[in-house]
């Protein structure tokens, strides 16, 4: 016969293992499988607190001398012990379950064949909460008990933890589901069978543990061994040569990534959990969640326990319907999945862009006036083009590293004060890895959404104040004023209740910002605006400086935008902002020769003359990318003329640029088939 299972309960005071022992002992005896062991305690019978059997000092000292007990321990002045019965019991197939020490963990998985902790926790709060309760303690004395120092539990042995922070009910249904899924453990198993990526886990068809159909269904299991836990979809097999009654076989591929050896005891537990699944539910009918149950719900959809097609119907209904409160939880709760960076000083800061307009890279101007003035530190991290012919992490390779891991970013901040990085490898978001897998085959996209996504990010990359750009136009993410004047009111909305001081403006989205579209062209506008260059493109200059005197005018010692504009410009007139911008890209690792613009041309020239009257944006970047960009950084399109300018028959319009002949000659093509400018 199998031997049962030995539970031992332990936890700090206020963690309400009494309680929880008790709820379970109500559910669980009446089944025969489970014994609940009274301990023997030096305390007179009568006295508040545990059902226990009271002996002296004397009758103790005895008892343990003829081996009465299976282990005993002493705590608060009193001795405790539990009777050797259960040993036996355990042995005979029963699960014994009993209040104890930690001190008695090593002992116990010595002497027990099969032998489980069950870890009771709760917040520090909660514990203060209820053992102020008691009246028996308060202030200094709860702290002193609170701060007591836990010591570690030893290595290899199982352990199931409890978080008894809500109501008893609640805490004695966890109780019990962690008490059942230890117990009815399975012996683990490869077969000779492969499923690729989608890991597969067999059940008996005649299980000797569980009813392996019980288990079929679109949801997946989690199997957890000592050190270790992976989730399979499930199969059922009645092959009982191949497959025992109280054993699970799994794939090679899910084998390997589990990494535990053959005849391992794991247990098996339905994924994902019921609070979980209430959330998922609520949200579908178009309920609104909690910050904790987006927790419990997004914790489940990253750890991969819920299938693609469930978590595609969570993210239609969260991406139809969000609260304000639920954009600011939704943040919060994204942030616990990713590293929280730290800066030294009070003001750190960003900015951001929801992007769409070609050319537009303030941002290597803006982060180089910032950084020169020398008040704030600027770690900007950004991203590589999607859609686009240039991302700022794009154009800032075509002069330095931005690849950068954590250690050297915090190296060039300290020496440039700034950095403009890639944020692939820092400000990476799991949860992002598996929102997007399914969003974007979708083309299910929310604002509200992405409100939440950015400032989890800003949040996590250590910011204080956010700056975020919202150009608005036919072609941009944001149609029209009104729409972006509301998310902006969302964004600041949200970063105050992150504790973040949030500003953001809607701007002018209807036509491309500078003369170059693609990374290595886009660096040659940020160059003359740096140097003061007489062909620096006036709009962006202008952006520039108004994002670089908002930021400034955070500065207590100027105190005003204006104040910061004057500053901005100071600092772009005198050099500074070039020295800056010189400073950061020595710190996070000047190429050797920078990239120049494609040596390939053709030039695009108008039909008839009048007056240019909208530049298709969408249209341009469409053939900056067929040129070659953003991968190749030489490829792109140059700009000679602009909205509101006059052209005669035959004046050059923009120019493409690339590296390779083929490529040039597709992007010639698709601009001889397209109206990307429009002259009347």
């Amino acid at each position: 016969m199998r031997p049962g299972t030995f539970f031992l309960v332990v936890g700090p005071s206020g963690a309400g293992k009494d309680s929880l022992i008790d709820g379970a002992r109500t559910l669980l005896e009446p089944t025969g499988r489970y014994v609940f062991a009274r301990r023997v305690v030096t305390r007179p019978a009568g006295s508040p607190g545990e059902d226990h059997e009271a002996a002296t000092d004397e009758a103790f000292d005895a008892r343990e001398a003829q081996g009465d007990f299976l282990i005993t321990w002493g705590a608060h002045g009193l001795r405790y012990g539990l009777p050797a019965e259960l040993k036996r019991l355990v042995e005979a197939g029963r699960n014994v379950i009993a209040n104890g020490s930690r001190a008695t963990i090593a002992a116990l998985a010595k002497h027990l064949p099969r032998f489980v902790v069950v870890e009771v926790t709760a917040p520090p709060e909660v514990l203060a909460a209820r053992i102020a309760g008691r009246g028996r303690e308060s202030g200094e004395a709860i702290e002193k008990r609170l701060s007591r120092t836990v010591e570690p539990r030893p290595e290899g042995i199982r352990a199931a933890t409890i978080c008894n922070d809500q109501s008893v009910e609640i805490g004695v249904e966890r109780f019990i589901a962690a008490v059942e899924a230890a117990a009815n453990t399975m012996r683990l198993r490869r077969l000779p069978l492969f499923a690729g990526r989608a890991h597969c886990a067999y059940l008996p068809a005649k299980g000797e543990i569980v009813n392996g159909f019980d288990y079929l269904g679109p949801g997946r299991i989690e199997i957890s061994g000592a050190t270790a836990s992976t989730r399979s979809d499930v199969q059922v097999i009645d092959l009982p040569a191949l497959l025992a009654g109280d054993e699970i076989g799994l794939s090679a591929e899910a084998f390997d990534e589990l990494g535990l050896p053959e005849g391992s005891e794991v247990t098996l537990r339905r994924t994902p959990s019921p609070e979980s699944r209430a959330a998922l539910t609520r949200k579908i009918q178009g309920g609104e969640l909690s910050e904790e149950q987006y927790h419990t719900l997004i914790r489940d959809i990253v750890e991969a326990r819920y299938p693609d097609g469930e978590v595609a119907a969570f993210l239609v209904a969260a991406t139809q319907k969000l609260s304000d409160e639920e954009v600011v939880s939704l943040a919060r709760v994204r942030s616990r999945f990713a590293q929280t960076i730290t800066w030294p000083d009070k003001i750190v800061v960003d900015k951001h862009s929801m992007g769409g307009i070609p050319g537009s890279r303030i941002t290597l101007i803006v982060v180089p006036i910032v950084t020169a003035h020398g008040a704030f530190l600027m770690p900007k991290t950004s991203s590589r083009a999607i859609t686009s012919a240039a991302g700022t992490a794009d154009a800032m390779e075509a002069l330095a590293r931005v690849e950068l891991n954590p250690a050297e970013l915090r190296a060039c901040v300290e020496k440039a004060r700034g950095c403009i990085a890639w944020n692939g490898r820092l400000n990476h978001s799991v949860v992002d890895d598996v929102m997007n897998a399914i969003t974007r085959p979708l083309g299910i996209d929310s604002n509200r959404w992405s409100v939440a996504s950015i400032l989890s990010k800003k949040l996590t990359a250590g910011s204080t104040h956010v700056i975020v750009d919202l150009p608005y136009g036919p072609r941009t993410k944001l149609k029209s004023g009104a729409e972006a004047a509301e998310l902006a009111q969302l964004f600041e909305t949200v970063g105050a209740g992150l504790g973040l001081v949030v500003k953001a403006f809607p701007t002018d989205g209807t036509r491309p910002i500078g003369r170059g579209i693609g990374p290595a062209l886009e660096c040659r506008d940020v160059g003359w605006v740096l140097d003061n260059d007489p062909q620096a493109p006036t709009d962006l200059v202008e952006k520039a400086l108004f994002f670089a005197s908002r930021i400034l005018g955070w500065d207590p010692a100027l105190g005003s935008v204006a104040a910061g504009r004057a500053r901005a410009e100071e600092l772009l007139r005198s050099g500074a902002a070039r020295a800056a911008f010189e400073r950061i890209i020595d710190a996070q690792g000047r190429r050797e020769l920078p990239v120049a613009p494609g040596l390939l041309v053709h030039t695009v020239r108008s039909p008839k003359a009048g007056t240019v009257s909208e530049i298709d944006g969408w249209a341009v970047a469409g053939i900056a990318r067929r040129a070659g960009a953003p991968f190749d950084k030489a490829a792109g399109i140059d700009l000679r003329r602009h909205v509101g300018d006059q052209v005669a028959a035959g004046d050059p319009l923009f120019a493409i640029h690339a590296s390779a002949s083929s490529d040039l000659d597709e992007a010639r093509a698709m601009a001889e088939a397209c109206d990307c400018y429009v002259i009347a």
